[in-house]
């Protein structure tokens, strides 16, 4: 229901109902991995082509008088604007449930403001154990830090999930690593199946798909499946006995399209319904000409595809690199 009262309007024409919004707040990051920014020499968006503080708050509130009930700050890089604590705290005196995504390097200099306004869970995106390997994926040798600041996150109590982009030949070797790190640690691991994106070098053969990954699992560990939500994009598991989880989001395998929730919203204001739909709303120039933009919402969603469809030309993402859109 939303704050006054009234169902969720915003539903598409198969019936989905959209109550989950992520908000990019930017398109710089502080890393350059591989796989999302492999441009060293990226251009971004001129801060005034941004939404600013009170916009974001001002279209995050506008979200959820219409029904949103869960927001995921991402970026880029989330916290490197500077503003980002001012953000949290503004978002989580909302009625919603308020998370974030982000590559854990800054978290320490944010985890007070995360506690204090009662941010319950977070992911951080790890993609090798390896300190080595590490520097070579995101170009930058940042490992010891981040991970000392994911001790740092479950220090603190909150519900931390690793999330594992998985590259046939880079990191696929180090499953069982990952899933060894649950046996102690109240750690949830997501491995996300490589998708492809502008700039990206994306094929097939670098995918490593659920069923692999699970097969893997299964030969050293005894595992259970556990209960998803019916708008999980993650299949979730746990090795019997350990303190955490594993999970597998099967964005390439096996496509959770019938029940998507999502919608994304840009750091330069731009709405789209779908991670991988070419077209997009621009929301932030009319509101800032005091425009009403929820017509503008209502028909991006009433206008979402069925499903992604498969990974051909059609489908590609081609005006988008992955950090502009903020996952």
């Amino acid at each position: 229901m939303g704050t006054d009262g009234l169902a969720n309007p915003l539903i598409d024409q198969y019936q989905r109902v959209h109550d989950y919004l992520r908000i990019s707040l930017t398109d710089k990051c502080n890393f350059r991995c591989l796989y999302c920014m492999p441009d060293e020499n990226m251009q971004f968006w001129p801060q005034e082509k941004l939404m600013q503080t009170d916009e974001i708050i001002a279209i995050a509130r506008l979200f959820v008088s219409l029904g949103v009930r869960k927001i995921r700050l991402t970026g880029g890089e989330p916290l490197v604007r500077k503003d980002a604590p001012a953000i949290i705290t503004a978002l989580a005196q909302m009625p919603i449930e308020l998370t974030m995504t982000t590559n854990g390097v800054l978290l320490d200099q944010c985890l007070d403001t995360l506690v204090a306004t009662g941010v319950r869970s977070l992911n951080v995106s790890l993609d090798t154990l390896d300190r080595e390997k590490f520097a070579v994926l995101t170009r930058r040798d940042q490992f010891e830090r981040v991970w000392q600041n994911i001790q740092l996150s479950l220090q603190a109590g909150l519900h931390t999930k690793i999330n594992v982009v998985l590259l046939r030949g880079v990191n696929d070797a180090e499953i069982l690593d990952f899933v060894e790190l649950t046996r102690h640690l109240p750690l949830h691991i997501r491995f996300i199946e490589f998708m492809p994106f502008v700039q990206n070098a994306w094929n097939e053969n670098k995918v490593v798909p659920f069923q692999e990954i699970l097969e893997r699992i299964i030969s050293q560990f005894e595992i259970e499946k556990l209960s998803d939500a019916p708008n999980d994009t993650a299949k979730k598991f746990r090795v019997a006995g350990f303190a955490g989880t594993f999970a597998v989001i099967t964005t390439v395998s096996d496509l959770f399209c019938a029940g998507c929730n999502r919608m994304r919203l840009t750091a330069d204001g731009k709405m789209k319904n779908c991670l991988f739909s070419n077209t997009e709303t621009d929301l932030l120039t009319p509101f800032r000409q005091k425009e009403d933009i929820t017509p503008l919402i209502f028909q991006s969603v009433w206008d979402k595809r069925p499903t992604r469809g498969t990974f051909d030309d059609t489908v590609m993402l081609t005006d988008r690199s992955m950090i502009s859109i903020g996952g």
